[in-house]
């Protein structure tokens, strides 16, 4: 009983808070107007779902709403929430400008990161799932920021599927490949561009979209990111969407701390992976075998915490 009231007390401090913006652009078409604003309502929908309360859905904003948006959450985030944006809809790449395509003036990728820059949060995802997005990377990349795109490069121009099935991996408990009952950067890039994949196959189509992720703050992006590659150490342990008993918890009020340490644990085991080829083993093990320990106990502790 000791113990677990030292855990307890350890964790009442206020949790760190994930803030999400989802945007829909410019369809320019009543199919895709349709297309952009269902899948930014799905995932608005599964993220209240999982118990998250500090979601704003955009759709087909102006500018000056988008950038009205992210100046107000430059107020109130703190320096140890995370930020997630995510893109959907139509994007241009002129070789040297990529724009997210908005009623009236269309926001630039420089424009987005500059805004995303002066928002305190340490850890941000920006998941650009438009055309031309891949030519948004140099500008939105630095470090403790993830992003993804849709394509490989600005010339990818097609209308994308991305954001398909990128909704739906957060709602998939398939997507939750290690099954923590949490779906990761990393695990909702590699569930979507499978499916993405799987989309143009069964189509008998060229595909005309290959997402990238970059997270390291000066790469190009890569298709498939692992510890060979420096990619997705940062993805892996960013929590996108909580699923299962970490969803039923987030909304308990009771749980709510202790879920927050149990994140935090789990995200410096993910971290602690990537670095093992770079460690002498007998350290790896240690650092790691101390860290199972302390999740075993916060895990037991949440079990036995009366929801409220």
């Amino acid at each position: 009983m000791k113990t677990f009231a030292l855990l307890l007390a350890s964790v009442l401090a206020a949790p760190a808070a994930t803030w999400y913006v989802t945007i829909s652009g410019l369809g320019g078409e009543p199919d895709y107007e349709q297309r952009f604003k269902m899948w930014a309502e799905e995932i608005d929908t599964s993220l209240k779902k999982a118990g998250d309360t500090n979601v704003t859905t955009l759709v087909a904003p102006t500018r000056e709403q988008v950038r009205a948006r992210l100046q107000e959450l430059a107020k109130s985030v703190r320096s140890d929430d995370s930020l997630v944006v995510m893109l959907i809809g139509h994007g241009t790449f002129d070789g040297v400008d990529y724009k997210f395509n908005l009623p009236g003036p269309d926001i630039t990728g420089s424009e987005l990161a500059a805004l995303l820059d002066h928002v305190p949060a340490a850890r941000q995802c920006v998941v650009n799932m438009t055309s031309s997005s891949g030519g948004s990377i140099e500008a939105l990349r630095r470090p403790n920021r993830v992003v993804i795109a849709a394509t490989k490069a600005g010339t990818e121009k097609n209308a994308t599927v991305f954001a398909r099935y990128f909704a739906e991996s957060l709602r998939d408990p398939a997507a939750d490949q290690d099954k923590n009952d949490a779906v990761s950067a990393l695990e909702a890039f590699r569930f979507a561009e499978r499916k993405v994949a799987d989309f143009f196959e069964s189509q008998k189509r060229l595909a005309t979209e290959h997402a990238l992720l970059e997270d390291t703050g000066k790469g190009e992006g890569e298709r498939i990111p692992s510890p060979e590659n420096g990619e997705g150490k940062l993805a892996g342990s960013f929590t996108i969407v909580r699923l299962g008993a970490n969803a039923d918890a987030a909304r308990d009020p009771a749980k709510r701390p202790l879920l927050a340490k149990k994140e935090e644990l789990e995200q410096a085991i993910d971290k602690l992976k990537y670095e093992k080829a770079a460690m002498p083993a007998q350290e790896y093990k240690k650092q790691l075998t101390a860290l199972l320990l302390e999740l075993a106990r916060v895990q037991e502790a949440l079990d036995s915490e009366p929801s409220k």
